[in-house]
């Protein structure tokens, strides 16, 4: 016969947390590997855990465009340009003794112009006068006096000249 074994039923005791007696290991932020971060699971509690890293946007790629002819052109003419300016400053460069001379001829031949201009009446006044004998005071003087008198602002002028 089989012998029975009497089994006591108990009820299980609600968990308790262990002593605050007990030192709990501090993790400091630099000494937490890559891959773990802390989570927040569904009861509340706050634990180390291995995450997989969210993944990065995608960018979205457009495709190649075909280059504007005016930028070609652009391209093409610009160190044409630019050789063009280098060759003419070096031609200026060569040429700027030459320039120079040029340029104080040019201002030579001004002030003689200006020379002639004011040198010509005064000449030809001193030619007349010794010419005429009026220089000298052996001559006669005609003076030319002339009257205008108008009235109104649109009104007709009337004037008279006389000889002395």
């Amino acid at each position: 016969m089989h012998e029975t074994t009497a089994y006591e039923i108990t009820t299980p005791r609600p968990w308790t947390p262990p002593p605050a007696t007990t030192a709990q290991p501090v993790i400091l932020p630099a000494d937490i590997p890559s891959g773990v971060d802390w989570v927040t699971l569904p009861n509340g509690v706050r634990t180390l855990a291995y995450t997989h890293p969210a993944p990065a946007p995608q960018i979205p790629v457009t495709p190649a465009q075909p280059i504007p002819a005016w930028a070609k052109t652009t391209a093409l003419l610009a160190p044409t340009l630019g050789g063009g300016i280098a060759a003419a400053g070096i031609g200026l460069s060569y040429a700027a003794p030459g320039l120079i001379a040029m340029s104080h001829a040019l201002w030579s031949a001004a002030a003689l112009v200006v020379a002639a201009v004011t040198a010509v009446p005064l000449l030809l006044r001193t030619v007349r006068r010794a010419a005429t004998g009026t220089g000298n005071g052996g001559g006669s003087t005609t003076h030319i006096t002339q009257n205008i008198t108008a009235t109104g602002l649109f009104g007709r002028a009337n004037g008279t000249i006389n000889h002395h």
